[in-house]
Protein backbone atom coordinates (compact mmCIF):
# COMPACT_ATOMS: atom_id res chain seq x y z
CA UNK A 1 0.00 0.00 0.00
CA UNK A 2 1.37 3.43 -0.98
CA UNK A 3 -0.33 5.51 1.69
CA UNK A 4 1.42 6.09 5.00
CA UNK A 5 -0.28 4.94 8.18
CA UNK A 6 0.15 5.76 11.85
CA UNK A 7 2.82 3.06 12.13
CA UNK A 8 5.02 5.00 9.67
CA UNK A 9 5.39 8.10 11.86
CA UNK A 10 6.56 8.94 15.37
CA UNK A 11 3.50 9.83 17.46
CA UNK A 12 5.09 9.73 20.91
CA UNK A 13 4.25 12.87 22.87
CA UNK A 14 2.36 14.32 19.92
CA UNK A 15 -1.22 15.53 19.78
CA UNK A 16 -2.92 13.45 17.12
CA UNK A 17 -6.28 14.41 15.62
CA UNK A 18 -8.11 11.29 14.46
CA UNK A 19 -11.14 11.54 12.18
CA UNK A 20 -13.29 8.52 13.01
CA UNK A 21 -16.69 7.41 11.78
CA UNK A 22 -18.86 7.26 14.90
CA UNK A 23 -22.08 7.75 12.96
CA UNK A 24 -23.76 4.96 14.91
CA UNK A 25 -27.46 4.04 14.93
CA UNK A 26 -29.44 4.85 18.07
CA UNK A 27 -32.90 4.03 19.39
CA UNK A 28 -35.53 6.59 20.39
CA UNK A 29 -33.87 6.95 23.81
CA UNK A 30 -30.45 7.70 22.36
CA UNK A 31 -29.00 4.28 23.15
CA UNK A 32 -26.47 2.98 20.63
CA UNK A 33 -27.93 -0.09 18.93
CA UNK A 34 -24.83 -1.09 16.95
CA UNK A 35 -21.29 -0.41 18.16
CA UNK A 36 -19.40 -1.84 15.19
CA UNK A 37 -18.25 1.52 13.90
CA UNK A 38 -16.77 2.34 17.28
CA UNK A 39 -15.14 -1.08 17.55
CA UNK A 40 -13.72 -0.64 14.04
CA UNK A 41 -11.83 2.47 15.16
CA UNK A 42 -10.28 0.85 18.25
CA UNK A 43 -7.11 -0.62 16.65
CA UNK A 44 -5.94 2.84 15.58
CA UNK A 45 -6.94 4.49 18.86
CA UNK A 46 -5.30 1.79 20.99
CA UNK A 47 -2.12 1.93 18.90
CA UNK A 48 -1.86 5.67 19.50
CA UNK A 49 -2.45 5.28 23.23
CA UNK A 50 0.12 2.49 23.49
CA UNK A 51 2.65 4.64 21.64
CA UNK A 52 2.20 7.59 24.02
CA UNK A 53 0.24 9.87 21.73
CA UNK A 54 -2.25 12.45 22.96
CA UNK A 55 -5.37 11.34 21.15
CA UNK A 56 -8.01 13.81 19.95
CA UNK A 57 -10.99 12.13 18.30
CA UNK A 58 -13.56 13.75 16.06
CA UNK A 59 -16.56 12.51 14.08
CA UNK A 60 -19.99 13.43 12.81
CA UNK A 61 -23.24 11.83 13.91
CA UNK A 62 -26.43 12.14 11.88
CA UNK A 63 -27.39 15.26 9.98
CA UNK A 64 -27.73 18.21 12.36
CA UNK A 65 -27.24 20.55 9.38
CA UNK A 66 -24.92 22.98 11.12
CA UNK A 67 -26.99 23.34 14.27
CA UNK A 68 -26.31 22.13 17.81
CA UNK A 69 -28.92 19.46 18.50
CA UNK A 70 -28.81 17.33 21.65
CA UNK A 71 -30.04 14.22 19.87
CA UNK A 72 -26.91 14.28 17.70
CA UNK A 73 -24.42 14.75 20.54
CA UNK A 74 -21.49 12.34 20.75
CA UNK A 75 -22.08 11.84 24.49
CA UNK A 76 -23.31 8.23 23.97
CA UNK A 77 -20.19 7.55 21.90
CA UNK A 78 -18.01 8.90 24.72
CA UNK A 79 -19.54 6.43 27.18
CA UNK A 80 -19.06 3.53 24.78
CA UNK A 81 -15.45 4.52 24.13
CA UNK A 82 -14.72 4.60 27.86
CA UNK A 83 -16.21 1.13 28.15
CA UNK A 84 -14.18 -0.24 25.24
CA UNK A 85 -10.90 1.46 26.15
CA UNK A 86 -11.18 0.99 29.90
CA UNK A 87 -10.14 4.56 30.57
CA UNK A 88 -11.48 8.10 30.76
CA UNK A 89 -12.47 9.83 27.56
CA UNK A 90 -13.16 13.52 28.02
CA UNK A 91 -15.91 15.07 25.85
CA UNK A 92 -15.62 18.67 24.72
CA UNK A 93 -18.87 20.58 24.44
CA UNK A 94 -17.72 22.22 21.23
CA UNK A 95 -15.51 21.39 18.25
CA UNK A 96 -12.59 23.78 18.31
CA UNK A 97 -13.79 26.43 20.74
CA UNK A 98 -13.08 27.22 24.37
CA UNK A 99 -13.99 23.75 25.69
CA UNK A 100 -11.96 21.87 23.08
CA UNK A 101 -8.93 24.07 23.61
CA UNK A 102 -9.06 23.79 27.41
CA UNK A 103 -9.28 20.00 27.28
CA UNK A 104 -6.49 19.55 24.73
CA UNK A 105 -3.97 22.18 25.76
CA UNK A 106 -2.49 20.27 28.71
CA UNK A 107 -3.05 16.68 27.60
CA UNK A 108 -0.74 13.98 28.91
CA UNK A 109 0.58 11.05 26.89
CA UNK A 110 -2.18 8.45 26.48
CA UNK A 111 -5.01 10.89 27.20
CA UNK A 112 -8.10 10.76 24.99
CA UNK A 113 -10.38 13.69 24.19
CA UNK A 114 -13.49 13.46 22.02
CA UNK A 115 -14.63 16.63 20.27
CA UNK A 116 -18.33 17.29 19.85
CA UNK A 117 -20.12 16.49 16.57
CA UNK A 118 -18.20 18.27 13.80
CA UNK A 119 -21.43 18.84 11.88
CA UNK A 120 -22.73 21.09 14.65
CA UNK A 121 -20.83 23.76 12.70
CA UNK A 122 -22.11 24.36 9.16
CA UNK A 123 -18.59 25.18 8.02
CA UNK A 124 -17.62 21.51 8.37
CA UNK A 125 -19.53 20.42 5.28
CA UNK A 126 -18.46 23.56 3.42
CA UNK A 127 -14.79 22.63 3.95
CA UNK A 128 -14.31 26.16 5.23
CA UNK A 129 -10.61 27.00 5.33
CA UNK A 130 -10.72 28.95 8.60
CA UNK A 131 -12.69 26.20 10.33
CA UNK A 132 -10.24 23.60 9.01
CA UNK A 133 -7.33 25.69 10.29
CA UNK A 134 -8.93 26.07 13.72
CA UNK A 135 -9.56 22.32 13.96
CA UNK A 136 -6.01 21.56 12.87
CA UNK A 137 -4.60 23.98 15.46
CA UNK A 138 -5.55 21.53 18.22
CA UNK A 139 -3.06 18.92 17.03
CA UNK A 140 0.32 18.20 15.47
CA UNK A 141 -0.61 15.17 13.33
CA UNK A 142 -3.78 14.22 11.48
CA UNK A 143 -5.03 10.65 11.01
CA UNK A 144 -8.01 9.84 8.81
CA UNK A 145 -9.63 6.56 9.79
CA UNK A 146 -13.18 7.32 8.61
CA UNK A 147 -13.43 5.35 5.39
CA UNK A 148 -17.19 5.86 5.12
CA UNK A 149 -16.74 9.64 4.80
CA UNK A 150 -13.26 9.81 3.31
CA UNK A 151 -14.73 10.64 -0.11
CA UNK A 152 -16.32 13.84 1.19
CA UNK A 153 -14.37 17.10 0.94
CA UNK A 154 -15.27 18.36 4.41
CA UNK A 155 -13.06 20.18 6.89
CA UNK A 156 -12.46 17.17 9.14
CA UNK A 157 -11.78 14.80 6.23
CA UNK A 158 -9.89 17.01 3.78
CA UNK A 159 -9.40 20.57 4.98
CA UNK A 160 -7.28 19.79 8.05
CA UNK A 161 -4.82 17.82 5.93
CA UNK A 162 -3.65 21.11 4.40
CA UNK A 163 -2.35 22.22 7.79
CA UNK A 164 -1.02 19.01 9.37
CA UNK A 165 1.17 16.04 8.43
CA UNK A 166 -1.44 13.45 7.48
CA UNK A 167 -1.62 9.65 7.44
CA UNK A 168 -4.33 7.02 7.40
CA UNK A 169 -5.49 4.78 10.22
CA UNK A 170 -5.58 1.00 10.21
CA UNK A 171 -9.23 0.78 9.18
CA UNK A 172 -8.67 2.81 6.03
CA UNK A 173 -5.51 0.82 5.33
CA UNK A 174 -7.44 -2.44 5.44
CA UNK A 175 -10.39 -1.19 3.40
CA UNK A 176 -8.19 0.26 0.65
CA UNK A 177 -6.24 -2.99 0.41
CA UNK A 178 -9.42 -5.08 0.13
CA UNK A 179 -10.97 -2.78 -2.44
CA UNK A 180 -7.77 -2.40 -4.43
CA UNK A 181 -7.20 -6.13 -4.68
CA UNK A 182 -10.66 -6.79 -6.03
CA UNK A 183 -10.75 -3.86 -8.46
CA UNK A 184 -7.30 -4.48 -9.88
CA UNK A 185 -7.81 -8.17 -10.52
CA UNK A 186 -11.54 -9.01 -10.58
CA UNK A 187 -13.00 -12.28 -11.72
CA UNK A 188 -15.28 -11.58 -14.67
CA UNK A 189 -18.01 -10.80 -15.43
CA UNK A 190 -17.56 -7.89 -13.02
CA UNK A 191 -20.82 -6.10 -12.13
CA UNK A 192 -21.16 -2.94 -10.05
CA UNK A 193 -24.40 -1.72 -8.48
CA UNK A 194 -24.61 1.96 -7.57
CA UNK A 195 -27.46 3.48 -5.61
CA UNK A 196 -27.89 6.53 -3.45
CA UNK A 197 -29.40 9.94 -3.83
CA UNK A 198 -27.12 12.02 -6.01
CA UNK A 199 -25.05 11.57 -9.15
CA UNK A 200 -22.74 14.31 -7.88
CA UNK A 201 -21.76 12.12 -4.92
CA UNK A 202 -20.64 9.32 -7.24
CA UNK A 203 -19.06 11.07 -10.26
CA UNK A 204 -15.53 9.89 -9.55
CA UNK A 205 -16.74 6.41 -8.59
CA UNK A 206 -18.76 6.06 -11.80
CA UNK A 207 -15.92 7.29 -14.01
CA UNK A 208 -13.46 4.90 -12.42
CA UNK A 209 -15.83 1.94 -12.56
CA UNK A 210 -16.54 2.48 -16.24
CA UNK A 211 -12.86 1.69 -16.81
CA UNK A 212 -13.14 -1.64 -15.01
CA UNK A 213 -16.62 -3.20 -14.98
CA UNK A 214 -18.54 -5.21 -17.56
CA UNK A 215 -21.94 -4.02 -16.33
CA UNK A 216 -22.92 -0.98 -14.26
CA UNK A 217 -26.36 -1.09 -12.59
CA UNK A 218 -27.86 2.22 -11.48
CA UNK A 219 -30.58 2.45 -8.83
CA UNK A 220 -31.62 4.75 -6.01
CA UNK A 221 -32.45 8.42 -6.33
CA UNK A 222 -29.69 9.16 -8.81
CA UNK A 223 -31.30 6.86 -11.38
CA UNK A 224 -33.91 9.52 -12.09
CA UNK A 225 -31.28 12.00 -13.25
CA UNK A 226 -30.14 9.40 -15.80
CA UNK A 227 -33.74 8.62 -16.81
CA UNK A 228 -34.52 12.30 -17.39
CA UNK A 229 -31.27 12.67 -19.34
CA UNK A 230 -32.69 10.00 -21.67
CA UNK A 231 -35.76 12.14 -22.21
CA UNK A 232 -38.12 10.24 -19.90
CA UNK A 233 -40.78 11.84 -17.74
CA UNK A 234 -39.82 11.35 -14.09
CA UNK A 235 -42.68 13.29 -12.51
CA UNK A 236 -41.64 14.78 -9.17
CA UNK A 237 -38.80 12.35 -8.62
CA UNK A 238 -35.51 13.67 -7.27
CA UNK A 239 -33.30 15.00 -10.06
CA UNK A 240 -30.10 17.01 -10.27
CA UNK A 241 -30.99 19.25 -13.19
CA UNK A 242 -27.46 20.64 -13.37
CA UNK A 243 -26.09 17.10 -13.84
CA UNK A 244 -28.22 16.07 -16.83
CA UNK A 245 -25.42 16.74 -19.31
CA UNK A 246 -23.02 14.82 -17.10
CA UNK A 247 -25.41 11.86 -17.00
CA UNK A 248 -25.52 11.90 -20.80
CA UNK A 249 -21.72 11.98 -20.95
CA UNK A 250 -21.47 9.04 -18.57
CA UNK A 251 -23.95 7.01 -20.64
CA UNK A 252 -21.96 7.81 -23.78
CA UNK A 253 -18.75 6.80 -22.04
CA UNK A 254 -20.33 3.51 -21.01
CA UNK A 255 -21.33 2.87 -24.62
CA UNK A 256 -17.84 3.72 -25.88
CA UNK A 257 -16.28 1.40 -23.29
CA UNK A 258 -18.73 -1.38 -24.17
CA UNK A 259 -20.07 -1.33 -20.61
CA UNK A 260 -23.66 -2.43 -20.19
CA UNK A 261 -25.28 0.40 -18.19
CA UNK A 262 -28.64 -0.66 -16.76
CA UNK A 263 -31.35 1.70 -15.47
CA UNK A 264 -34.70 0.88 -13.85
CA UNK A 265 -37.42 -0.27 -16.23
CA UNK A 266 -40.17 0.08 -13.63
CA UNK A 267 -40.41 1.88 -10.31
CA UNK A 268 -42.50 2.10 -7.17
CA UNK A 269 -43.85 5.65 -7.08
CA UNK A 270 -45.59 7.56 -4.31
CA UNK A 271 -47.71 10.67 -3.96
CA UNK A 272 -45.38 12.05 -1.31
CA UNK A 273 -42.15 11.28 0.51
CA UNK A 274 -43.76 9.35 3.32
CA UNK A 275 -43.84 5.78 4.59
CA UNK A 276 -47.63 5.68 4.40
CA UNK A 277 -47.99 7.46 1.07
CA UNK A 278 -50.22 6.09 -1.67
CA UNK A 279 -48.02 4.13 -4.07
CA UNK A 280 -48.08 2.06 -7.25
CA UNK A 281 -45.77 0.33 -9.72
CA UNK A 282 -45.36 2.06 -13.10
CA UNK A 283 -43.01 1.85 -16.08
CA UNK A 284 -39.94 4.01 -15.61
CA UNK A 285 -40.95 6.20 -18.58
CA UNK A 286 -44.51 6.71 -17.32
CA UNK A 287 -44.08 8.54 -14.02
CA UNK A 288 -46.83 11.13 -13.83
CA UNK A 289 -46.47 14.63 -12.44
CA UNK A 290 -47.33 14.61 -8.74
CA UNK A 291 -45.68 11.21 -8.26
CA UNK A 292 -42.10 10.44 -7.28
CA UNK A 293 -40.03 7.28 -7.54
CA UNK A 294 -38.95 5.83 -4.18
CA UNK A 295 -37.90 2.29 -5.12
CA UNK A 296 -37.16 0.15 -8.16
CA UNK A 297 -39.91 -2.18 -9.38
CA UNK A 298 -40.26 -5.96 -9.70
CA UNK A 299 -39.37 -6.08 -13.40
CA UNK A 300 -36.24 -4.08 -12.70
CA UNK A 301 -35.09 -6.47 -10.00
CA UNK A 302 -35.64 -9.37 -12.43
CA UNK A 303 -33.59 -7.62 -15.10
CA UNK A 304 -30.79 -6.87 -12.66
CA UNK A 305 -30.91 -10.41 -11.25
CA UNK A 306 -30.37 -11.97 -14.68
CA UNK A 307 -27.10 -10.08 -14.99
CA UNK A 308 -26.05 -10.67 -11.39
CA UNK A 309 -26.74 -14.39 -11.63
CA UNK A 310 -23.95 -14.69 -14.20
CA UNK A 311 -21.50 -12.39 -12.42
CA UNK A 312 -18.31 -13.62 -10.81
CA UNK A 313 -17.56 -10.38 -8.96
CA UNK A 314 -20.22 -7.99 -7.68
CA UNK A 315 -19.66 -4.60 -6.10
CA UNK A 316 -22.59 -2.83 -4.43
CA UNK A 317 -22.59 0.75 -3.17
CA UNK A 318 -25.69 2.60 -2.04
CA UNK A 319 -29.37 1.77 -1.46
CA UNK A 320 -31.67 1.06 -4.40
CA UNK A 321 -34.67 2.67 -2.71
CA UNK A 322 -35.73 4.63 0.35
CA UNK A 323 -35.00 1.73 2.68
CA UNK A 324 -35.85 3.78 5.79
CA UNK A 325 -39.50 3.31 4.76
CA UNK A 326 -40.53 -0.35 5.01
CA UNK A 327 -42.84 0.03 2.04
CA UNK A 328 -39.98 1.11 -0.21
CA UNK A 329 -37.30 -1.24 1.13
CA UNK A 330 -38.51 -4.32 -0.74
CA UNK A 331 -35.72 -4.45 -3.31
CA UNK A 332 -33.01 -3.81 -0.73
CA UNK A 333 -34.39 -6.75 1.23
CA UNK A 334 -34.39 -8.93 -1.87
CA UNK A 335 -30.79 -8.00 -2.62
CA UNK A 336 -29.73 -8.70 0.97
CA UNK A 337 -31.33 -12.13 0.73
CA UNK A 338 -29.73 -12.90 -2.61
CA UNK A 339 -26.30 -11.67 -1.55
CA UNK A 340 -26.34 -13.98 1.43
CA UNK A 341 -25.81 -16.82 -1.05
CA UNK A 342 -22.52 -15.36 -2.19
CA UNK A 343 -19.13 -15.75 -0.58
CA UNK A 344 -17.77 -12.32 0.25
CA UNK A 345 -14.11 -12.04 -0.71
CA UNK A 346 -13.51 -8.35 -0.08
CA UNK A 347 -15.53 -5.56 1.44
CA UNK A 348 -15.36 -1.89 2.20
CA UNK A 349 -17.72 -0.27 4.55
CA UNK A 350 -20.80 1.87 4.36
CA UNK A 351 -23.20 1.65 7.28
CA UNK A 352 -26.35 1.36 5.22
CA UNK A 353 -26.02 -2.36 4.58
CA UNK A 354 -26.28 -3.33 8.21
CA UNK A 355 -29.03 -0.78 8.80
CA UNK A 356 -31.06 -2.06 5.89
CA UNK A 357 -30.48 -5.64 6.94
CA UNK A 358 -31.61 -5.07 10.49
CA UNK A 359 -34.82 -3.58 9.14
CA UNK A 360 -35.25 -6.57 6.86
CA UNK A 361 -36.60 -9.60 8.66
CA UNK A 362 -36.24 -11.58 5.43
CA UNK A 363 -32.50 -11.31 6.01
CA UNK A 364 -32.60 -12.39 9.62
CA UNK A 365 -31.00 -15.75 8.95
CA UNK A 366 -27.99 -13.90 7.53
CA UNK A 367 -27.40 -11.59 10.50
CA UNK A 368 -24.21 -13.32 11.64
CA UNK A 369 -22.86 -13.16 8.10
CA UNK A 370 -23.72 -9.49 7.83
CA UNK A 371 -22.29 -8.71 11.26
CA UNK A 372 -18.94 -10.24 10.36
CA UNK A 373 -18.64 -8.14 7.23
CA UNK A 374 -20.18 -4.89 8.51
CA UNK A 375 -20.80 -3.29 5.16
CA UNK A 376 -23.27 -2.29 2.54
CA UNK A 377 -20.62 -1.75 -0.08
CA UNK A 378 -19.05 -5.08 -0.88
CA UNK A 379 -17.28 -7.14 -3.42
CA UNK A 380 -18.69 -10.66 -3.69
CA UNK A 381 -17.11 -13.70 -5.31
CA UNK A 382 -19.94 -15.77 -6.71
CA UNK A 383 -20.67 -19.33 -5.61
CA UNK A 384 -22.90 -21.72 -7.54
CA UNK A 385 -26.31 -20.33 -6.69
CA UNK A 386 -29.31 -18.71 -8.27
CA UNK A 387 -30.98 -15.34 -7.88
CA UNK A 388 -34.45 -16.87 -8.05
Amino acid sequence: MDKKTVRDIDVSGKKVLVRCDFNVPQDENGNITDTRRIVGALPTIKYLIEHNAKVILCSHLGRPKGEVKKEFSLAPVQKELEKELGKEVKLANDICGVSAKSLTINMQNGDVVLLENVRFDKREEENDREFSKALASLAEIYVNDAFGTAHRAHSSTAGVSEFLPSVSGFLIEKEIKFLGDSLNNPERPFVAILGGKKVSDKITVINNLLEKVDTLIIGGGMAYTFLKAKGMNIGDSICEEEKLDLAKELMEKAKAKNVNLLLPVDVNVAKEFSENAESKIVNANEIENGWQGLDIGPETIKTYAEVLNNAKTIMWNGPLGVFEFEKFAVRNKRNCKNFSRYKCNYCYRWWRFSSCSRKSRTCRQDDSYINRRRSFTRVFRRKDSSWN
